[in-house]
């Protein structure tokens, strides 16, 4: 059984088998990625997702180390911290118990380590013999490569492919090759070190001789080619693959180093902090427009503009460069035309942008494709938030036109109908149906469960244009233009005004999830409300009851706060967007709950989901998890098709706790501000290291007090000055 990807449930992924394996490894550098099961191999079994990719192609789809044709036993395997080494231990079973070669259980030990640099795959195999006697053996590796699209391993169904062509099979090396129907030739290079005994064009045989007390070594890189992209010259003896190893180690020690630090009193929360900030670091990609950080593994190893901007802004605190890339990449490929089959219109923000076969052949939509209602809206707010945090004047300045651009999409293009409200209805029927972030087929919906008919007007999404409308009015501001200013200024009151006249719902005494294409109140509570609080677009009265509503027993499962209430029609906690719980989505429902004064509420949101964090395989927060009730002794349940590493995810830890916090920047007067500080009771100090403003630097100790949180400046270098605010 394979997952499917059905054209009428908007490209929402279906799963009909589970994972392959679900402690599977993930390593990613800029746009290479690759899934292997625990014992280090790849294997198409589960939903064939495991491989090596580059580009939305699957380059690897069969990687199997065996020896004498059985395949090792496990003994542990793990990605250190930084995400730069993935280490497998291994170790022989019985092997011809009976015969003249027997070798016992557990006299060969093997040591895999494998990692990712410019578009390849080093691999390191170690083999040491443990037992009292020689070992003869033969240590086979199995390969094999498919070049899938991304979509294709989703379960897209295509008419016809591309043509392999013949494998090239040298004294150590194989080449695997597949022109596509695009008429690219995408090969798989690998070479083996040392020369195997034995080379085809699905097997790599080495015959191995070992004293006791004895290790034998074995190199394997496999790259991934495009075309007449130019090859490294093959390297002996490892050389390539310690290269390698140093240059990663370099590079990732040089990136986890210049941001800002975080440490606390609590070692388990910690290791949350430090693989989402490994997680964020692997997952950002290098680009001629600056760094992006990429949407999530498997599914959305690439540029999307909701969850960069989302990213970026939940991380804006520690680290100001990846806003900067996001605003960059975003202004660049913002649309200047209008066309249909890419739901683009004039100065719309980017939705996705893949590069493999079918978008080149635009059997899918996506090579660049601008289906997404609330990226415009959400691009201006992060200009704004950026400017709040950096002053960085000279930057708004050079993408001041994609922000008017963007304002005029808001006016003309979002709002169809010229009610006052932003709306979506797609082009065409390979366009994505639902366009903000719950997009999903079935995530808009009446209380008696039917979906609503577009053109529909999301509740979160006019929270975003009303703040994108009060950012903009700042900037147009300081750069002088003060009519556009104070008009944008109007607007944004006139939104909130209408707003809350048209939103709320007194019979479910929260916001409407939605207005369909009728102007019809979708009367559903979802945590979609959640969002007018981190708008700042709720009224202060109306705030307070979300907030409450949001955890309550029917949207707080104990783990976090569910997309929809249980009593809905609906819900569903196995659902995607009916049920679950988003960490992403909680950390900006939290962040709103602290603007309004609800620090404590906020607290705990933040409390339930570094619970939840605890729980999970290499305390790596996922896309999503299950919204089942939390039951004693148990963890969440794992949502089997999540994105795990997601970056908005991954993002979410530091959200929560510049939430609790308090914490903003007026780089105006050269000021770090905390509003109100508290710490939850699993925080009893807060370290940040290297906090910068304006050119200045501070190092900060934060201490939990029954009623308050005390702040000690440990180090300042330059002109800054950290205050509390009322």
């Amino acid at each position: 059984m394979v997952e499917k990807v059905q054209l009428g449930e908007q490209w929402y992924i279906l799963a009909t088998a589970s994972p392959a394996d679900e402690r599977r490894r993930v390593l990613k550098h800029d746009d290479t990625f690759a899934l292997f099961d625990r014992f280090g191999d790849i294997q198409s079994i589960g939903m064939g997702e495991e491989g090596i990719y580059n580009g939305d192609t699957c380059f690897l789809s069969q990687l199997e180390l065996q020896i004498e044709g059985v395949r090792p036993m496990f003994l542990n395997s793990t990605v250190k911290d930084d995400n730069g080494l993935f280490i497998i231990e291994l170790m022989n079973p019985d092997i011809h118990p009976h015969g003249r070669n027997s070798i016992p259980k557990g006299e060969l030990h093997v040591f895999r380590a494998k990692l990712l640099w410019k578009n390849a795959c080093y691999e390191h195999v170690r083999i040491a013999n443990y037992g009292l006697e020689p070992i003869e053996a033969t240590v086979s590796i199995e390969v094999g490569a498919d070049f899938k699209d991304l979509f294709e391993v989703r379960g897209f169904k295509r008419e016809r492919r591309g043509e392999y062509l013949p494998p090239q099979v040298g004294e150590r090396e194989l080449v695997l090759s597949y022109r596509g129907l695009d008429n690219v030739v995408r090969r798989t290079r690998m070479h083996f070190d040392p020369v195997p005994d034995k080379l085809t064009a699905e097997q790599a045989d080495f015959r191995i001789r070992l004293q006791p007390k004895e290790e034998t070594h074995l190199y394997l890189t496999i790259r991934c080619e495009v075309e007449d992209t130019p090859g490294q010259v093959a390297q002996k003896d490892g050389t390539e693959y310690f290269s390698a190893f140093t240059q990663v180690t370099k590079i990732l020690g040089t990136q986890l180093q210049n941001r800002c630090k975080v440490r606390t009193s609590n070692p388990l929360f910690n290791s949350w902090l430090d693989r989402s900030t490994a997680d964020l670091v692997m997952l950002t990609t290098t680009m001629e427009d600056g760094c992006y950080p990429y949407a999530g593994v498997p599914w959305y190893s690439t540029t999307f503009g909701r969850d960069g901007i989302l990213t970026a802004h939940e991380y804006l605190w520690i680290d100001p460069g990846m806003a900067k890339g996001v605003l960059t990449f975003l202004a660049a490929t913002q649309a200047t035309t209008h066309d249909p089959e890419r739901d683009a219109e004039p100065g719309k923000i980017l939705h996705e942008a893949r590069r493999g076969e079918l978008a080149a052949l635009n059997e899918i939509p996506f090579r660049r494709y601008y289906g997404t209602v609330d990226a415009t809206p959400l691009f201006i707010g992060l200009a704004g938030a950026y400017y709040e945090r950096t002053g960085d004047l000279d930057f708004i300045r050079s993408i001041w036109s994609n922000i008017t651009r963007a304002l005029h999409w808001i006016d003309h293009f979002g709002d169809r109908d010229q009610d006052g409200f932003v709306e979506y209805a797609r082009y065409t029927e390979s366009g994505l149906a639902q366009q903000g972030w719950k997009d999903s087929h079935d995530s808009v919906f009446h209380k008696d469960g039917q979906l609503a008919e577009a053109p529909i007007a999301l509740c979160e999404v006019q929270g975003y244009v009303y703040e994108a409308k009060l950012q903009a009015a700042k900037l147009a501001a300081l750069l002088g233009e003060h009519e556009l200013a104070r008009d944008l200024e109007s607007a944004a009151r006139a939104l909130r005004k209408r707003f809350n006249e048209a939103f709320w719902c007194e019979e479910i005494g929260t916001y409407a999830l939605a207005l369909d294409g009728k102007k019809k109140q979708c009367a559903v509570p979802s945590s979609n409300a959640g969002h007018a609080l981190w708008s700042g677009i709720a009224t202060p009265e109306r705030a307070a009851r979300v907030a409450d509503q949001l955890l309550s027993d029917e949207f707080f499962c104990g783990w976090g706060i569910r997309t929809i209430p249980s009593k809905e029609v609906r819900y569903n906690p196995m659902a995607y967007h009916n049920g679950s719980v988003w960490p992403h989505d909680n950390a900006l429902i939290a962040y709103g709950m602290a603007r309004y004064g609800f620090t404590g509420k906020a607290m705990l949101v933040f409390s339930a989901l570094r619970e939840a964090c605890m729980h999970m395989d290499q305390h790596r927060m996922p896309e999503l998890f299950c919204g089942f009730e939390k039951r004693p002794e148990e963890g969440p349940t794992l949502y089997p098709v999540a994105c795990s590493p997601q970056a908005w995810a991954a993002a979410s830890v530091f959200y929560l706790l510049q939430a609790c916090l308090g914490l903003s920047f007026n780089p105006h007067q050269n000021e770090i501000r905390f509003r109100h500080p508290q710490l939850p009771s699993f925080l009893d100090t807060v370290e940040i290291r290297d906090l910068t403003i304006n050119g200045a630097t501070v190092d900060l100790m934060l201490q939990r007090y029954p009623n308050n949180v005390g702040i000690n400046v440990m180090r300042k270098s330059g002109n800054a000055e950290v205050v509390t605010v009322a």
